[in-house]
This record gives structure tokens, C-alpha cells and sequence, in this order.
């Protein structure tokens, strides 16, 4: 696996987090990263709130996740060859610059009063759409200006650095409610994209696109050969289908049960989903140990099984504080999960594929999210939210006993 020739692969691993912190590019990613973070936070708890005011309706909001998810699942793929063709520098500054543009028309709309429920399902499916795109660059150059042994930290960097703004963010989105409309926290997320898209241009081109290899159609399909050739990735994707399903029926329905059941005001119910960021600090912090010390199989295997146990603590919660512990397992245990899982993407493909590996995987991993998050909606209409926390909870056990019984459980 090649190794960028300016970052040594052989750095002792004492120095593991000088080495990373010393690496230039790593740090404008990490920058960049955390602006668009940031706002990002904002507005994702932004924008299914004002639909919830708008309609009062958990179908809404419910569509509106799901919509969010559709440009994984119907552009990932394409997505990938294309940052594998292009820079991917000038590739993250034009899809960070349509963020931008979006989200500031979407809150000139809403000021005007001219905003409708159509608008927002729009703005959504373009916002998650540019999102990706910069996210799969970002892995891509992650996998080249970080050598690997190192990228298991990286990645839990990364991790650290989203899961603490999962803190902040709500808390932070709470606040502003107190303060102003609910639209404001679109502003605010449109200012950190352009800070955002300034700091980009400090990044180096460290890339170069790759030769062809017989046009976009050729390259997806050679994408598609290296995926299936690796089948311990292969299995890994198939059962993160089920895993993301279950994983969204929970989230979808998070929002939905604070305030509809537990009837918390904005402000607290920000400061509740932080507990969730908590969780996930205390996983980033200590994924890079336990990889160090049990393998990475046995790490992901029990994952699956312990946030089978999570979501099942919300078919019995009654007040905000089994609420709260919910959270708190879902954000340490799906942290320490998705960790193993992206270094184990990025170790096992080729530099010069990582773009369609992850554009592909990211494709096939939403491919049930969007009608399970779609179905809760009307479930939760049908039999409440404790029959979808429950489905959630019994899929996780279905894919742990899968799990179990193939060859990953015994990866190194």
C-alpha cells in the first residue's frame, strides 16, 4: 500500500499523536472539518425542529431524515469516481461554496416568510448531497498525508473533534432558540461554510487526479471489483445496511419522544442530545487503546450487541433521565464502532480507490436507513415510539447472531 513519501510510515507509535498533529494537511483538514462541523450541528437540529413548528407532525419530520439520506444512497457511488478523477482540493471548495449558497438562500427565504415545507425536503437532499461529497474527499486525503498505522488515530481525532461539537452544538442551537427564530441557526451554519471555504484554499495540493482507466463507467466497475475482491469489507458493508436501519429508527425518533412525550422545551432538549456527545468523547478517546489491545472483530461484534442494548432502554424510559443514559451508551458505543470500521476502509483499499471504495460503501450503507426512518414515522403514528426503539433493539440482536457465526468475528 503506497505511503506519501513527506510522512514516514515507520514513526515510532509513542509519537503517534505529535506525528499526526506535526502533519500540516492533517491540520487544515482537521480546521476545515471542524468549521463545517460545527454549523452543520446546527442546523441538523435546526431544520427538523422548524418542520416539527411548521406541521406538528412526526411524518415530517421523519421524510425530512430520510430525504437526508438519499443522496448517500443514490449519488455515493458516482460521487466517489468523481473525487478519485478530480482534485480534490477544488473538489472540497465547490461543494463546501454549495452548502453555503443553499443555506443562506433557505434562511432569506424563511426571513421573507416565503419558506415552505417543499423548500426545506429540497435544501436538505442538496445540503446532505455536497456534504458527502466533501466527506469522501476528506477520507481520501486522510488516506494520503496520514500513514497508516497512524490512521486509527486520525480517525478517532476526527471522531473527538465531531462528538464534542455533538455537545456544544445542541447546547449551543438551544441558546441561540432562546434568543431568536428558529431559521437563525441557518445563518449561522451558512457563516461557518464560509469560513469554511476560506480555509481551504491553505490546503496544499497534495494529490494528483489518477491516471484514467477507461472512463467514469470503467473505473465505477473496477471500484465494484476491488469491493467484492475484499471480503471481509464486503460482509462489513452488507450488514452495516442493517445496522445504519436500525441506527436511524432510533435517532428519527429521539427528537419526536423528547418533545412529544417527555414534552421538553427546546433549550433542554439540546442540552439532553449533548449526553450523546459525552458518550461519544469518552469512545474516540479510548477506541485507539482497545484496538491496540483486542481485536478488531471481537471490537465490532460486541458494538453490535451493546447498542442492541441501548436502544432497548428507550422502550422502558419514562423521564429525561433514562433518556439521557440511552444517549450516553448510543454515542460511546456507536463511536468506538464507526472508528473500527472507517480504519478498517482505509486500510484495506489502495490509495488510489479509496474514493470509490467509500463512495461505494457509502451507497450500499443507506441502502435500508431511508425506508426505516420513513416507516417509524408512521409506526410511531400506529403503535408509538416504544414499538420502533424496540424493532431497533431486536434488529441489533438479529445482526449480532449473523455476526457471530462468519469469519469477522476472528479479525485481527
Amino acid at each position: 500500500m503506497p505511503v506519501p513519501n513527506h510522512t514516514p510510515a515507520t514513526k515510532p507509535e509513542s509519537h503517534e499523536s505529535m506525528s499526526i498533529w506535526r502533519n500540516r494537511p492533517f491540520l487544515v483538514l482537521f480546521f476545515t472539518s471542524t468549521l463545517i462541523t460545527c454549523g452543520a450541528k446546527v442546523y441538523e437540529l435546526a431544520l427538523p425542529l422548524i418542520l416539527y413548528d411548521m406541521t406538528q407532525s412526526p411524518v415530517a419530520m421523519t421524510t425530512m431524515k430520510s430525504i437526508e439520506f438519499l443522496p448517500n444512497l443514490l449519488l455515493a457511488m458516482f460521487i466517489g469516481v468523481w473525487v478519485d478523477r478530480f482534485s480534490k482540493k477544488r473538489w472540497s471548495q465547490w461543494m463546501v461554496f454549495g452548502q453555503m449558497v443553499l443555506l443562506f438562500l433557505l434562511y432569506g427565504l424563511t426571513e421573507s416568510g416565503h419558506a415552505q415545507v417543499i423548500h426545506y425536503y429540497v435544501a436538505g437532499f442538496f445540503l446532505m448531497a455536497f456534504h458527502y461529497g466533501f466527506h469522501n474527499a476528506r477520507v481520501s486525503m486522510i488516506k494520503q498525508v496520514v500513514p497508516t498505522p497512524l490512521l486509527t488515530s486520525a480517525n478517532a481525532r476526527f471522531s473527538f473533534m465531531g462528538t464534542f461539537i455533538e455537545i456544544m452544538g445542541p447546547a449551543i442551537t438551544g441558546f441561540i432558540l432562546l434568543l431568536s427564530a428558529l431559521h437563525t441557526g441557518l445563518l449561522i451554519t451558512g457563516t461557518a461554510y464560509l469560513l469554511a471555504f476560506i480555509a481551504i484554499s491553505f490546503l496544499d495540493r497534495t494529490d494528483a487526479p489518477a491516471p484514467s482507466q477507461g472512463g467514469f463507467w470503467q473505473e465505477l466497475q473496477n471500484g465494484w471489483k476491488e469491493l467484492l475482491g475484499n471480503r471481509p469489507l464486503w460482509q462489513i458493508t452488507v450488514l452495516v445496511i442493517f445496522l445504519n436501519a436500525t441506527s436511524g429508527m432510533y435517532d428519527a425518533m429521539i427528537i419526536f419522544f423528547a418533545k412529544d412525550h417527555l414534552k421538553l422545551d427546546n433549550s433542554t432538549l439540546g442540552l439532553v442530545l449533548s449526553v450523546a456527545g459525552l458518550g461519544g468523547l469518552l469512545g474516540s478517546s479510548v477506541v485507539a487503546y482497545l484496538r491496540r489491545r483486542y481485536p478488531i472483530g471481537r471490537i465490532m461484534g460486541i458494538t453490535i450487541l451493546l447498542l442492541g442494548c441501548s436502544y432497548l432502554l428507550m422502550v422502558f424510559a419514562q423521564s429525561t433521565w433514562m433518556l439521557c443514559l440511552s444517549l450516553f451508551l448510543t454515542g460511546l458505543i456507536s463511536t468506538i464502532e464507526n472508528v473500527c470500521i472507517w480504519t478498517f476502509r482505509q486500510e484495506t483499499t489502495p490509495a488510489h480507490m479509496i474514493g470509490r471504495i467509500s463512495g461505494i460503501t457509502g451507497s450500499i450503507f443507506k441502502l435500508g436507513i431511508v425506508f426505516s426512518i420513513y416507516g417509524s414515522g408512521w409506526m410511531t403514528l400506529s403503535l408509538g415510539p416504544w414499538a420502533v426503539f424496540l424493532a431497533a433493539a431486536v434488529g441489533n440482536l438479529v445482526v449480532f447472531l449473523v455476526y457471530r457465526r462468519l469469519s469477522l468475528w476472528k479479525l485481527a
